[in-house]
């Protein structure tokens, strides 16, 4: 997932944002589908809209709006609204899902964010891509939730190549609207698109949507504190991006937060949420 950021960036040298994120998805969501097309179909049409929820959500709206917004804002900055996303999921579970979470875990999604917010520099002026990368986050926390409550209606796969096609053709279609498709190929760029559409894309959200399926959603999202560090320091491996003292001291709060998080059950006594 960190990786994605740096590969990402090197990718809009060949091809406009939403259209780069909409030919990523729609091609590994394709490639997915012919393998999950022998796994448990999806028989209820209640089903099936849910797979395209998650695909709107998950997909295009995260994906959209991080894209859109790093037109007006930096990618650090966009990074630490996009990982606002676990204190959305647990004041979220809190609420709809009726999970109760002790002081030391809220503390600890305050500490991992604080941290995040340090490795990636901290600070950010209020601009138009602010709400933007803001919104993506919520549109993840969103996800994450319904993910959660609806957990076991689709075999994971199926989900997986699934929401990814319906997500990328919307990305598509947004890019046709809004840019001028184009992508400029060569040996590199091709290689690039590889990256986003096997490792960032098919492996990411299968690990996510198994890792999800089996675990409180708080914890699992605590850990998406970690991709912006990775994020940074691939872009110091891959364009030589400088990485300052910042990174080190943010990656001890991100450690800490998650470390606290995971302490205690975090439903412990709450009503399992309808399905």
């Amino acid at each position: 997932m960190g990786s994605s950021f740096a590969i990402g960036q090197m990718g809009l040298r060949y091809a406009p944002p939403l259209f780069l994120a909409g030919l990523r998805f729609t091609l590994a969501g394709a490639l997915l589908a012919g393998f999950a097309r022998k796994r448990r179909p999806l028989a209820r049409w209640s089903d099936r809209g849910r797979v395209v929820t998650i695909g709107l959500l998950q997909t295009a709206g995260v994906m959209g709006t991080i894209f859109v917004s790093l037109k007006t804002i930096p990618a650090g900055e966009s990074a630490i609204l996009t990982f606002a996303n676990p204190l959305i999921v647990v004041v979220g579970g809190s609420v709809l899902l009726r999970y109760r979470y002790r002081a030391r875990q809220w503390a600890g999604v305050v500490v991992g964010f604080t941290g995040l917010a340090v490795a990636v520099g901290g600070g950010f002026v209020l601009r138009p891509g602010v709400p933007l990368a803001l919104s993506s986050a919520i549109f993840w926390a969103a996800a994450t939730l319904l993910m959660k409550r609806w957990q076991g209606f689709a075999d994971l796969w199926v989900l997986t190549a699934y929401q990814m096609l319906t997500g990328g053709l919307v990305l598509l279609a947004l890019g046709a609207v809004f840019e001028v498709p184009d992508f400029r190929w060569n040996a590199a760029s091709a290689a690039i698109l590889a990256w986003l559409v096997v490792m960032a894309s098919i492996v990411q959200f299968g690990a996510w949507f198994y890792v999800l399926h089996r675990n409180d959603p708080a914890r699992v999202s605590a850990y998406l504190f970690l991709a912006p560090v990775f994020g940074v320091l691939s872009g110091w491996l891959l364009l030589d991006q400088p990485v300052g003292w910042h990174v080190a001291a943010g990656a001890l709060g991100i450690a800490a937060g998650i470390w606290l998080v995971n302490q205690a059950p975090s439903a412990a006594g709450a009503t399992d949420p309808v399905r």
